[in-house]
């Protein structure tokens, strides 16, 4: 007889995978005695299968600064959730192909609207500063989209009284993790949408229906 196992709420949801076999991948968040955990999960029983989620869990550790820990759940280290964020690693994870070299992202990324390179500056405390490096009559306002595309993606509070810092509220640092979000940032509201298109998607299929 079938048992249901109680794998968590589900995050995100990849349908379709295109760089192994087309097998549904989910991101579930579980409860830890200390934060919360991230399970990255398929039910395709596929040869290889477990290799591909693996590859998607490192990929994850090194995009998002994460750590896996009792039972292959992921956390990150200041133990908060960074619920918009993760889901964010999770699908970069799964857009990269299992040979790929995965490496951080620089806290820096050319802005292809206004040329210039927009730059975070770590300045303690889980707070960073966004300035530009570069010529542009539009600067001011490319940096104030850039730290506001932070603020949204990785759900940052903006510093009171100045228009280019975000921090988190953990008070922790999360570099590999905004260099990631950065990349996304001056484009902000495509990549809301995408979050809420995925919003819609439906639950990862049972075992019976993956092969």
């Amino acid at each position: 007889m079938p048992q249901t196992v109680d794998i968590g709420q589900r995050l995100e949801l990849v349908p379709m995978d295109n760089h192994f076999e087309d097998i549904t991948i989910g991101l579930y968040r579980q409860d830890l005695d200390v934060g919360a955990g991230f399970l990255v999960h398929t039910y395709s029983s596929r040869e290889g299968a477990q290799d591909r989620i693996a590859f998607v869990k490192d990929a994850m550790c090194i995009l998002g600064g994460l750590e896996e820990g009792a039972e292959g759940l992921l956390r990150f280290p200041c133990g908060s959730e960074h619920t918009l964020a993760v889901k964010r690693v999770f699908i970069e994870a799964c857009k990269l192909k299992s040979d790929t070299d995965v490496v951080a992202k620089p806290l820096s990324v050319l802005d292809k609207k206004s040329g210039l390179n927009m730059v975070a500056a770590l300045l303690g405390g889980g707070k960073y500063h966004i300035s530009a490096d570069g010529e542009s009559r539009d600067v001011v306002r490319r940096i104030r989209v850039v730290t506001g595309g932070l603020g949204k993606l990785g759900e940052m509070t903006a510093v009171e009284g100045v228009d280019d810092q975000v921090g988190f509220d953990c008070h922790q640092n999360h570099d590999a993790l905004v260099g990631l979000l950065l990349v996304r940032a001056p484009n902000v509201r495509s990549i809301l949408r995408e979050i809420e298109q995925s919003a819609s998607r439906g639950v990862l299929s049972a075992p019976s229906a993956q092969t």
